[in-house]
């Protein structure tokens, strides 16, 4: 049968136009469809945006410091409408320029929302096309738990468009979309509560990392309320928020933020007309070459539920655009020793193995772990410290995780990703000569055994 194209992908994200890109570059015929906005939530209500507002929530830290070096800076203002504009204009310029990507490699863009009608067939605003290979890589959504006022609260997708920034903010939930923002709003000068209903927030990060940064947001004054969650939410008269939580206490604040997970997008798709499940969880089952169980029909990224970051879904559909276009070439994506940065105040850059993690896969296990105050801070009264750890295989003295919580620790901890990636050890570590005066020398002179 001859199809309209080889490959029509439905989501125009990073993982989307990933494959889009590569697949059309190996001599294929595909279209994407995308309904929203080019470059997904990455690009316009996610990593890229909330960077630029983390950059914008960093200034307080500088202007409070400066003094130190013998700056002295008068009546600070900040003024939120211009961030947001700012920031505005360049996710508008990326867009652009996801649009020249798809199109200067000879992808057809079809900006509308598509439903897949048939395990071979997909329709765009009423039009209908066939398609070889379908992909589906719609992404996820935040969700917001259904509790009398849910209405009232926004997620991160409105978080990038206030029109003002509110007085005091109820950040609510625990994972890394959580802890950032509450830092943003923080940093920007909003009374900020994070509010989480486990004991301590981001759960499978290592443990020294998860206490490490709750002592650091406590000393700078960030109220945490852990074993907490909300009941309902009410409008007041004077337009304030009234949050009561589950044990009866009140919180009363100008915007609640909701950060408790996302779920896979999947609204109108039509799914039913094909063979495709979900997993327990909801998400798109797929196998290890991401298959579903509809021959025809593949998916990548945050709508498979497996590790959503972006840098993932570009080298899933990276893997999808070989495996069918160019085998030869074929590389199955490899998920061990992911590194990732959650970007707090102080930021958290990690890969590899937790120590929680490596003693429960059998491995015995030398810790070495350090705690220092930042070159920078040292003309400064600031008290905040850097942690670094590594986790090492006692046998084989294989490192088998780094973790910082700091300055930097996500640009520092790309490199120690290579490093794990290719098998290193801690004699290699040691041999390694440190780049003084920094910050990342630290994982290369770290000789005491901590436990």
């Amino acid at each position: 049968m001859a199809y309209d194209f080889d490959l029509f992908v439905i989501g125009a994200g990073s993982g989307g136009v990933r494959a889009s890109r590569f697949a059309a570059g190996f001599g294929a015929r595909v279209a994407v469809a995308e309904s929203r906005y080019l470059g997904g939530t990455c690009v316009n209500v996610g990593c890229v945006p909330k960077k630029l507002l983390v950059y914008g929530a960093h200034y307080s830290d500088e202007f409070e410091q400066a003094s130190g070096f013998g700056w002295s800076l008068e009546d600070a203002q900040f003024d939120w409408a211009q961030l947001i504009a700012n920031k505005n204009r360049e996710i508008q310029r990326l867009n652009g320029i996801y649009r020249n990507l798809l199109v200067n490699s000879g992808v057809t863009l079809l900006e509308g929302h598509a439903r897949i009608t048939a395990p071979h067939e997909v329709e765009v605003e009423g039009k209908r096309y066939s398609a070889r290979h379908i992909l589906i890589a719609t992404g996820g959504w935040p969700q917001i738990p259904d509790i009398p006022g849910r209405e009232l609260a926004i997620s991160s997708n409105e978080a990038f468009y206030l029109k003002d920034l509110p007085r005091r903010v109820l950040v609510v939930g625990g994972g890394y979309i959580a802890v950032e923002f509450a830092g943003i709003f923080h940093g920007l000068g909003a009374d900020t509560t994070l509010l989480y209903r486990g004991d301590l927030f981001l759960r499978g990060f290592d443990g020294s990392v998860r206490t490490h940064l709750k002592e650091e947001l406590e000393k700078r004054g960030l109220n945490l309320q852990f074993n907490a969650d909300i009941a309902r939410i009410d409008r007041q008269d004077d337009g304030s928020l009234k949050a009561t939580l589950v044990d009866g206490r009140e919180l009363v604040v100008d915007c609640v933020f909701y950060a408790t997970g996302r779920r896979p997008m999947l609204d109108n798709l039509g799914l039913e007309n094909t063979e495709v499940q979900l997993d327990e969880r909801g998400f798109v089952r797929v196998d290890d070459k991401f298959q579903t169980d509809e021959s025809s029909i593949l998916a990548i990224g945050d709508v498979i539920g497996r590790v959503q970051l972006t840098p993932v879904a570009l080298a899933e559909g990276m893997a999808v655009a070989r495996r069918l276009f160019k085998p030869e070439e074929y590389r199955p994506v490899d998920y061990a020793n992911i590194p990732t940065a959650v970007f707090s105040q102080p930021s958290i850059g990690t890969v590899g193995l937790t120590e929680e993690q490596a003693l429960q896969a059998g491995h015995s296990l030398k810790i070495f772990e350090s705690r220092f105050r930042p070159m920078k801070l040292t003309l400064t009264e600031v008290q905040e410290k850097t942690l670094m750890k590594l986790v090492v295989d006692a046998d084989s003295d294989r490192v088998l995780g780094c973790h910082m919580v700091g300055p930097e620790a996500g640009e520092i901890i790309q490199g120690l990703g290579i490093a794990l990636k290719a098998g290193a050890t801690k004699q290699q570590f040691d041999d390694t000569i440190g780049v003084h005066p920094t910050a990342a020398e630290e994982f290369v002179t770290m000789r005491t055994v901590t436990r």
